[in-house]
């Protein structure tokens, strides 16, 4: 009895010793600058929108919070490095909705289902539809009932194929029973320039088109959100108009796999509390980029849905990768 006494308190104390490394880690951090993979070239939106998320954080952490640009391959270079490196919370990215959408579409070297921690969503992006000023097309209905009497001669702009300004109009265009015309343009600047040159009749992307609809130069039709903008609160979603398309691309932050829980409930609560910040919110208003707040639980079970949605998606459209 004496001998099994000793055994199991030995097994205790070793499993004691065991997790204390892990409390520890947890206490004391972060103890050093974390950096933060922005995968998208610096004095863009979501790079300028990023620095706002870590300055505020940094205030709470008590830690520098740094942005590190690593534009290219689809925005997929952050979660591409994020699979080689420590779960200790020294290193985070924003994984944007793209790599929910390219491992259906050609082989990648990350599991989006196995290797991060989805730790906080923060925002998203304002998409919409916009035709000239001078247009006929006064609202979506005109624009279906057109579409339905011309098949396949709506044409609008895009920044590419496969970006989720086509594919949300693909969405709609089946829920509308119509078809339209694709024309991708190489990015937002020259798809602003083909519709306003009368190339082609609308382009559906992010808010770069809202200087000119402030301009009166464009007019915007409807945006693609969960519920309707602060700027432009009379135009409808597609949703409110009954097409049950809905496309705001929410990111945050996300890890490596296997983290320290403790760890990432300390980043979740200082990330989450920047949406509390006016800095911060005026920087999201500047862009059109809404709060679009979800937890770790929650984060993680998105990540999984729009992971088979966009397979969904991409195989009704002849895209996934044979």
């Amino acid at each position: 009895m004496t001998i099994r006494r000793t055994f199991l308190g030995a097994g205790a104390a070793g499993a004691a010793l065991a997790a204390l490394p892990r409390l520890g880690t947890a206490q004391s951090f972060p103890s050093r600058p974390i950096r933060c993979i922005c995968p998208w070239p610096p004095g863009g939106a979501t790079d300028l929108v990023m620095r706002s998320f870590a300055e505020s954080a940094g205030k709470t952490l008590k830690q520098n919070v740094l942005i590190d640009n690593r534009p290219g391959a689809g925005g997929t270079l952050g979660a591409i490095e994020l699979t080689s490196a420590k779960p200790d919370g020294y290193t985070l990215s924003q994984l944007p909705y793209s790599v929910f959408r390219i491992p259906h579409m050609q082989k990648v070297q990350f599991d989006i289902l196995k290797d991060y921690t989805w730790i906080v969503c923060l925002t998203g992006y304002t998409f919409g539809l916009v035709v000239p000023a001078d247009s006929p097309f006064k609202n979506i209905a005109d624009v279906v009932a057109w579409a339905k009497k011309n098949p396949g001669k709506f044409s609008y702009a895009s920044p590419g194929i496969a970006t989720s300004p086509h594919l949300v109009m693909e969405e709609f265009a089946s829920k509308a029973g119509v078809q339209f015309l694709h024309v991708p343009f190489k990015g937002a600047a020259e798809g602003i320039q083909g519709v306003i040159g009368g190339h082609v009749m609308a382009h559906s992307d992010s808010t770069t088109w809202a200087p000119q609809v402030e301009a009166g130069k464009l007019r915007l039709l409807a945006t693609y959100g969960s519920k309707r903008t602060k700027r432009w609160p009379d135009v409808p979603t597609l949703e409110d108009l009954g097409y049950k398309t809905v496309s705001d691309s929410p990111f945050g932050v996300c890890g490596p796999k296997a983290m320290d829980p403790a760890v990432v409930k300390i980043l979740h609560d200082a990330f989450a509390k920047t949406l509390d910040d006016p800095s911060v919110i005026a920087t999201l208003d500047k862009y059109d980029q809404p709060p679009i707040y979800m937890d770790t639980a929650k984060y993680t079970a998105y990540a999984k849905e729009a992971f088979a949605a966009e397979r969904a998606t991409m195989d009704r459209l002849g895209m996934v990768m044979k």
